[in-house]
């Protein structure tokens, strides 16, 4: 007979606002996600703060297991960028990404939103997936182009970055 414990299932994890004390913790989740390229702790802490309204922070028995940093860009607000998505890799294969993706999509803030973008690397395939099983989600498809480029941007120090376009199609529909 096996122990009742070993029967238990973690809990699920719990999707939040952030707020500017979980800048640290999320600085140490995406150093821990590599090969996410890190930013400073104190950028996390301002994207906690400033941005707490299209961000999103999951936890699960109180540690930090996700974080998506997003933000409405400034000239098109009908247009989520997300900067950054994270998932510790004990919380992976859950769905979290989706669900994180969904969480900031419905909030209220998001309600002229008619377009989400990304800019992924051609080799980050965590990234081609996620963003491919929610565009599928939301009954849409991938536009790409090249964005930043290596030898234009990132004086060859970095690998091209994809810009990739979810058009929300019900709510373009609605918008229109």
């Amino acid at each position: 007979m096996q122990h009742p414990a070993k029967n238990m299932r973690r809990p699920r994890p719990v999707l939040r606002t952030p707020c500017a004390k979980d800048g640290a913790e999320i600085w140490k989740l995406v150093r821990d996600c590599q090969p996410l390229d890190e930013n400073s702790m104190y950028c996390n802490l301002l994207q906690c703060d400033h941005f707490a309204q299209t961000c999103v922070l999951a936890e699960q028995s109180g540690e930090v297991v996700g974080w998506i940093s997003a933000y409405i860009m400034p000239n098109e607000p009908d247009t989520l960028f997300v900067w950054q998505v994270a998932v510790a890799e004990k919380a992976r294969g859950l769905g979290l990404g989706s669900k994180m993706l969904q969480s900031i999509v419905d909030r209220p803030l998001c309600e002229d939103v008619t377009k989400l973008q990304t800019t992924i690397t051609a080799d980050n395939e965590a990234s081609w997936a996620l963003f491919g099983k929610f565009a599928k989600s939301q009954d849409c498809k991938l536009a790409i182009q090249p964005y930043y480029t290596q030898s234009k941007h990132f004086q060859d120090r970095h690998d091209t970055e994809n810009l990739v376009t979810i058009r929300l199609t019900e709510r373009a529909a609605l918008a229109a």
